[in-house]
């Protein structure tokens, strides 16, 4: 019967590899001998083997594998090991190599699938995350221009609101303390001064101009008195005015917080200061409106506030009514401020040609001054191949030997050629920044008149065309009086 069992009653691969580890952990000196064929009498094997008296292989083996021990010299095979260790076939140490290529190759096949999906798994993450902070970036874009634009509607209903209620705050001052006053002949003096605000410098004169229009103002004003009936009106007017203005301020403060807050939201990327994590933030829900009821809210306050600014429009417009029959106690002091405006044009008139005159006359020095400047700047560069010259000849002649270095006539003119044009040079570069200097001021002087020429072009466009415009066009029916129209709004 055969020593061999067959393979698939054999142990498995790992159970053969630590019996062939306990093996070799075990030095067989120290194994106990076993049953062999041999072993019926012990005295046959001792014969055989021979005795170690040295345990240690450094002293049996030297550095080329030979015995150090003359002695034992001799090697020796223990014939009972082929039957003490069962052996496998060559094809089952050929089938175990290649179970380990295949283990090998599949587990390398596996980890190559794995990391494969890894990164893929890495890759459409990263895309999602991206693609999903890049949606929610252009939907805060949206929501911050969304807010940007009714906020730019609620600022301009506020400032429409404000304009109106200064109106009517003029208009109701108007009814106080000017009886027979009519809107536009007030509108009309009151833009006259307030365009002639816009004079510039020196011009900001209190002239007669301004006096006579002041008191066109305050002579409308005392005709306030006839307007009663509308005063109370004008007052519970403002008040709605007020609530409209103020309901309004009040959502468009809202609107910026919320604009700024979403921008800076938008403006958030992966790598800026501030971010942090805040678990369980994604199930708090504290909003109490949606996008149409958001937008409906500021819809109502806006149509409040335009209901309210054409009711105090109308309002105005029966102020105007009731005020034209207070235009005739108005029309002579008209004329008179119309008189003191020609005569302040005619001044302002005289005084730019002649800032003109001298404007011209200074760009001629100017002009002229830049050709002096240019000619002493030629002047300089012209010296500069003289004294490479002398210069060239004096370094030339240092390199004369012995005796020849003489200094000789030559030497000192050459010297005080050099000295002459460098003096040269140092006057002209005076005389040049003495001229740069005059061009400056006359430079200063061109830009002081240039500018008071325009702040006269300034109060010239003022008087002439804005004021004495719009009061040219004062219209009147001089057969029933001086009676001033003016278009109901």
């Amino acid at each position: 019967m055969s020593r061999y069992t067959p393979f698939s009653s054999r142990p498995s691969t790992r159970e053969i590899s630590k019996d062939r580890l306990a093996y070799y952990d075990n030095p067989a000196i120290l194994r106990t001998r076993s049953v062999t064929p041999m072993s019926g009498g012990g005295g046959e094997m001792s014969k055989i083997l021979p005795y170690v008296t040295d345990k240690t292989i450094s002293r049996h083996l030297g550095f080329t594998g030979r015995s150090m021990d003359l002695g034992h010299a001799r090697s020796y095979y223990n014939p009972a090991r082929n039957a003490v260790y069962s052996r496998y076939t060559t094809q089952d140490w050929g089938h175990s190599n290649s179970m380990n290529y295949s283990l090998s190759e599949k587990e390398r096949s596996f980890a190559e699938r794995l990391r494969a999906d890894a990164w893929r798994a890495v890759k459409e993450t990263d895309a999602r995350t991206r693609n999903r902070q890049n949606d929610i970036t252009k939907k805060l874009g949206e929501r911050v221009y969304d807010i940007a634009f009714w906020k730019s509607e609620l600022n301009n209903e506020v400032n429409a609101m404000a304009t109106e209620i200064e109106n009517l705050k003029e208009y109701r001052r108007t009814l106080e303390k000017a009886l027979g006053d009519t809107a536009n002949p007030l509108h009309i003096a009151e833009e006259c001064l307030m365009h002639r605000e816009k004079r510039q410098g020196i011009d900001l004169v209190h002239d007669d101009v301004e006096k006579s229009l002041i008191k066109e103002v305050d002579i409308i004003k005392r005709c306030q008195a006839r307007m009663k009936k509308v005063l109370d009106k004008a007052h519970v007017q403002l008040k709605m005015d007020r609530a409209a203005q103020h309901t309004l301020e009040i959502d468009a403060k809202d609107k910026h917080h919320a604009q700024g807050l979403d921008d800076r939201m938008q403006q958030l990327r992966n790598k800026s200061a501030g971010i942090g994590y805040h678990p369980g933030i994604e199930s708090i829900d504290n909003t109490i409106t949606i996008p149409d009821s958001w937008a409906r809210f500021t819809q109502e306050n806006i149509a409040r506030s335009q209901r309210e600014r054409a009711a105090s429009e109308r309002l105005r417009g029966e102020i105007d009514s009731c005020l034209r029959a207070c235009a005739n106690e108005m029309w002579n002091h008209f004329n008179s401020v119309n008189n003191s405006f020609n005569t302040r044009i005619r001044e302002t008139t005289d005084t730019r040609n002649k800032l003109q005159s001298h404007l011209q006359r200074t760009m001629q020095e100017i002009f002229d001054m830049e050709n002096n400047i240019n000619l002493l700047r030629k002047a300089i560069q012209d010296k500069e191949m003289p004294m490479k010259v002398a210069q060239t000849r004096l370094d030339e002649r240092t390199r004369r030997i012995n005796v020849e270095l003489c200094n000789d006539p030559v030497m000192k003119s050459l010297q005080r050629e050099v000295n002459e044009i460098r003096d040269s040079v140092r006057i002209l570069k005076e005389r040049l920044k003495a001229s740069e200097l005059s061009l400056a001021r006359l430079m200063k002087t061109k830009a002081t008149l240039e500018h008071d020429i325009s702040v006269k072009d300034n109060s010239l466009k003022t008087d002439s065309q804005y004021c004495m415009g719009m009061r040219k066009g004062f219209p009147m029916d001089p057969k029933v009086g001086p009676v001033f129209q003016m278009p109901i709004c």
